[in-house]
């Protein structure tokens, strides 16, 4: 009889054990999304910095492209303002995405423009911003699949009721308002690095062909026909 409850107590044990192996894992696990966020947060707070003075940049070169500007500012304007949880704050940088993506592609128009230095530089920052924004993002979301998995996951499900983990949110734009955009692309081919969301819309002009692509070696045709090459030498 103490035999059976040494060994029901060292069930017992094993499993408060396990219980509090879990909970401290999902603790860490909630962090290190936290965490992720964090750096999310902040590539977005630096982007939305550079675009007042992107916008103004190109004020200055094309003033009349008045609706694409404004388009830039609101769309900025409600990103800033969106501060919820992931899915609400994707919901807010697809439409500022696609503006942005606009109002490079109308920067294409204007070569005294794509050569201004203040603009150069500008393009450049939020290029690298860019850049870090898709590695976090990527963070953020492996970070959170492996916290889903194991809240739906037996038996780490249990310790997740009782302590109320729940799944947690990714950080997608919506795939039509980010449509092909991806990452920045810069392009030295023309006056200066020109930045890019993905393929030109229509009525773009087309990129520059200034590098001639060697032609491949000519080969030559014999005039005997197309017979067959003879068999090799039997070894």
């Amino acid at each position: 009889m103490d035999v059976v409850l040494i060994v029901i107590a060292a069930l017992i044990v094993l499993v408060v054990l396990a219980g509090i192996v879990s909970y401290n894992r999902f603790v860490q696990q909630k962090q290190l999304i936290q965490d992720a966020w964090a750096n999310i947060d902040t590539e977005l707070r630096r982007r939305y910095d550079l675009i007042p003075n992107l916008v103004e940049t190109v004020r200055g070169y094309a003033s009349h492209e008045r609706v694409v500007l404004e388009n830039v500012t609101k769309a900025r304007a409600m990103a800033v303002t969106a501060t919820g949880s992931p899915a609400q704050q994707a919901a807010a940088e697809g439409p500022l995405v696609a503006a942005l993506r606009q109002l490079l592609l109308v920067v294409e128009n204007y070569p005294d423009l794509k050569a201004n230095q203040n603009f150069l530089h500008l393009q450049g920052e939020l290029t690298n911003t860019e850049d870090r924004l898709q590695t976090a993002r990527r963070f953020f979301n492996a970070n959170v699949r492996d916290y889903n998995q194991r809240v739906q996951s037996f038996p780490s499900m249990i310790i997740a009721r009782i302590f109320s983990f729940i799944e947690e949110e990714f950080f997608e734009v919506e795939e039509q308002l980010r449509g092909d955009a991806g990452v920045p692309k810069v392009d030295f081919a023309n006056q200066g690095p020109a930045v890019s969301f993905g393929a030109p819309a229509a009525g773009a002009p087309p990129a520059p062909a200034d590098v001639a692509t060697p032609a491949a070696p000519a080969t030559e045709v014999s005039d005997a026909g197309d017979e067959p090459p003879p068999p090799p030498p039997a070894p």
